[in-house]
């Protein structure tokens, strides 16, 4: 049985859907099952925010690792309640930051999100050299 794989990360234009769309590419290369919230999620009106809430809520619950997208000078804070959410579940958290501004002179990001993390990867090759040993 694969793990499953919740991905994580800001959606708010083309771009970062199609950087979300990549990670999660690299994840499924893995032989990982994954849960990517604008694929598997109706598109976003005032009627069904609550039900997307609760989607991504019980993905979270059923998932075994969250793969988390950091880029950006600050985390996108929806991303950051994933994480948080994520790591009280006990659940196993990447994050991926491939961004080269720095915020902080001894952090990659906010020391909080930072530290909730199992292991922090600086490009796509790393998360799948990492997800290489997750499988089997």
């Amino acid at each position: 049985m694969s793990a499953h794989v919740y991905i994580a990360g800001p959606l708010f234009d083309d771009g970062e859907r199609w950087w979300m769309e990549r990670v999660e590419a690299v994840v499924a290369s893995a032989g990982l099952t994954t849960f990517l919230p604008h694929r598997d999620n109706p598109p976003k009106t005032a009627d069904n925010v609550g039900e997307i809430f609760a989607t991504n809520r019980t993905a979270l619950h059923d998932c075994s690792m969250v793969v988390a997208s950091l880029n950006g000078v600050i985390t996108d804070d929806g991303t950051a309640w994933e994480i948080g959410y994520a790591y009280a579940l006990g659940r196993r958290i990447i994050g991926i930051h491939t961004d080269w501004r720095s915020r902080f002179p001894s952090e990659v990001v906010n020391l909080m999100v930072e530290r909730s993390l199992g292991q922090l990867v600086r490009s796509l090759d790393e998360l799948a050299e990492l997800l290489s040993g997750s499988v089997g």
